[in-house]
């Protein structure tokens, strides 16, 4: 198993993937140059650093796509689907062109740098556009595994790292069942998972986890459900609360269901400096706050 971060095993699977496959490109804007150096000595004309200009670092990403390469994006997460979301609409979107876009940062990973390096909203834009293969990695394993499917091929993914991690990586695909219960369905999405299983711990609860939530696994959510009998879910996600409600309710459309969306508040901006169990804390996501919204949801 791995000791590497999740930013540190995106640098390893790079250098490791550049040495076979001639079609990847790295473009980076500053963040994470550095750790890629080497990688960029051996490749040259296949690491590109266009300096602290994201939206210019989308766009060409989207010119490389165009020409047959497969572009692999790397920044904050603030600054690679926040600050040029126009480019990722346009120039990879419109334009008809996949990329691997692989951000680092999380909600508030970097909570001492203040709101500019906060993310929260990241999947929620990146889910008003067609097509796009969104992967949450709760454990750097996870993040490698889920890097190197992503290379192959001309998709749209969305790979977002954070520096919270679950102690074990879970290697499955869809939704994993963790654990069987008979009161209702939690659905811990990322490095939420060990949070969810402490807080319910010993509550008859099925608890599953997704690494990734685009596609979303609905037939994943009917089994568990018919399993548990109880049609009452609740979802937990390490970015704005509620970002997959719409897609809970399109797959249980046609089951009468209740439904809890836990996450990072939509509702006031936390702008506690902290670290990130600080605001775990104001956004109810600390083992504590997650056992009492989840006992008070499910009878």
């Amino acid at each position: 198993m791995t000791t590497l971060t999740m930013r540190e095993t995106f640098v390893s699977a790079m250098d490791d993937a550049l040495e076979v496959d001639p079609r990847l490109v790295v473009v980076l804007a500053e963040i994470s140059a550095a750790q890629i150096a080497t990688a960029r000595t051996r490749h040259p004309n296949r690491v590109i650093n266009v300096g602290i200009r994201e939206q210019l670092l989308v766009s060409v990403a989207g010119g490389l796509a165009l020409t047959g390469l497969r572009p692999v994006v790397h920044t904050f997460a603030s600054f690679l689907v926040e600050r040029p979301f126009e480019q990722v609409k346009l120039d990879l979107g419109h334009q008809g062109v996949g990329a691997v876009l692989v951000s680092s940062g999380a909600s508030y990973d970097m909570a001492y740098a203040g709101r500019t390096h906060q993310s929260p909203a990241d999947v929620a834009l990146i889910d008003n556009l067609p097509g796009w293969t969104v992967h949450v990695p709760g454990h750097p394993d996870e993040a490698r595994r889920l890097i190197l499917e992503s290379l192959p091929g001309d998709g749209k993914v969305y790979v977002r790292l954070s520096e919270q991690s679950n102690a074990e990586p879970h290697l499955g695909v869809g939704f994993q069942v963790q654990r069987l219960g008979r009161r209702g369905v939690v659905l811990a999405v990322g490095p939420t998972l060990d949070g969810v299983l402490n807080a319910t711990e010993g509550a008859d609860v099925t608890v599953l986890y997704a690494s990734t939530i685009r596609p979303f696994d609905g037939a994943g959510l009917r089994a568990a459900i018919h399993a548990t009998g109880v049609a009452d879910v609740v979802l937990v996600e390490p970015y704005n609360r509620g970002t997959s409600a719409h897609a809970v309710a399109e797959a249980l459309a046609e089951t009468p269901h209740r439904l809890l969306s836990l996450g990072v508040r939509r509702d006031v901006e936390v702008r506690t400096y902290g670290d990130m169990a600080d605001h775990d804390l104001a956004h109810g996501l600390d083992e504590t706050s997650l056992a009492a919204s989840i006992n008070a949801f499910l009878p």
